[in-house]
């Protein structure tokens, strides 16, 4: 099963063949830094990470190794926020991630975590028009390309952070016309299958509750515990990625029951806006020698 972003591209000879991926041998300036601080969670991902007070860098002192930032483009910049009425000129794609992600694997010696070698992964849910975004942001992504992962004719390099493009699905066409690109496309449920590989389409993210009733109250229900599963296995088969919104992200036994459920059923990402309840969460639960929690 092929995985690209937080555990770089771990496959099968099957799934590389067919996802077209080539994952040279990480090359070091200097010995990697010792781990320090919070074990990295490898199912964490933290939605809507430029709400919480400090950006970025609160989700990684939880351990968390996927990150989600909405941007508009905004007179030639990426302004990040939740929605138009709340744009800042001062908070950037650059100023509140790349740059910070930039300085911190140059202090951990090619990593975003210290002494932890796979790569974090950075969802960009554009909010504007998708292709004209994209655009913008490619110009962006090329200044910091020697610390991003690529894609070049469809073999893919881990690097040390992952840009995985969502929001407005008009950016698909400029990049899938690039030969060589610095970010991934978030697929959906209905890409799975498609002749779209894993080498572009690495993730594949829904809503939980088009396709799921549940909610964590009583037993998950058989058939749509089947389809879950159904689901994560092909998403696998083919080296992609899982994720989903709209899970339950109040605290209490529901959130629980779901997010066990998730882990069960293999999903690679957990979304949540509580980071702290996440962490606590997985670092309750046996380590999975597979994901790392």
């Amino acid at each position: 099963m092929a995985h690209l972003t937080r555990r770089g591209v771990v496959t099968t000879a099957l799934a590389t063949a067919a996802a077209g991926v080539l994952v040279p041998a990480r090359t070091a300036a200097a010995a990697p830094a010792r781990p320090s601080g919070p074990r990295p969670l490898a199912r964490a991902h933290a939605h809507n990470d430029y709400l919480h007070p400090r950006p970025l860098h609160d989700a990684l002192a939880h351990g968390f190794t996927s990150v989600e930032a909405d941007v508009f483009l905004v007179d030639g910049e990426l302004l990040v926020a939740h929605e138009a009425e709340s744009l800042d000129p001062s908070r950037t794609l650059v100023s509140l991630y790349l740059d910070p992600l930039l300085a911190r694997v140059r202090a951990h010696h090619g990593t975003v975590h210290a002494g932890y070698p796979e790569p974090l992964q950075l969802l960009i849910d554009i909010k504007t028009d998708g292709a004209a975004t994209y655009r913008a942001l490619d110009r962006v992504l090329r200044r910091y390309h020697h610390i991003l992962s690529r894609s070049v004719h469809g073999r893919v390099r881990s690097g040390a952070v992952t840009p995985v493009v969502s929001g407005d699905r008009a950016a698909r066409a400029p990049m899938e016309a690039q030969n060589t690109r610095y970010a991934f496309y978030d697929g959906r449920p209905e890409d799975l299958g498609t002749a779209a590989p894993a080498s572009f389409i690495p993730l594949i993210s829904g809503n939980w509750a088009t396709s799921f009733g549940w909610r964590g109250t009583g037993p998950f229900p058989t058939a749509e515990r089947d389809r879950l599963r159904t689901l994560v296995a092909a998403a696998h088969a083919s080296g992609q990625r899982v994720r989903f919104w709209g899970t339950p992200d109040l605290a209490g036994p529901e959130r629980d029951a779901v997010w066990t459920e998730l882990v069960a059923a293999d999903v690679d990402h957990l979304n949540t806006d509580d980071l702290a309840g996440l962490e606590t969460f997985l670092r309750r639960r046996a380590p999975d020698s597979r994901r790392n929690s």
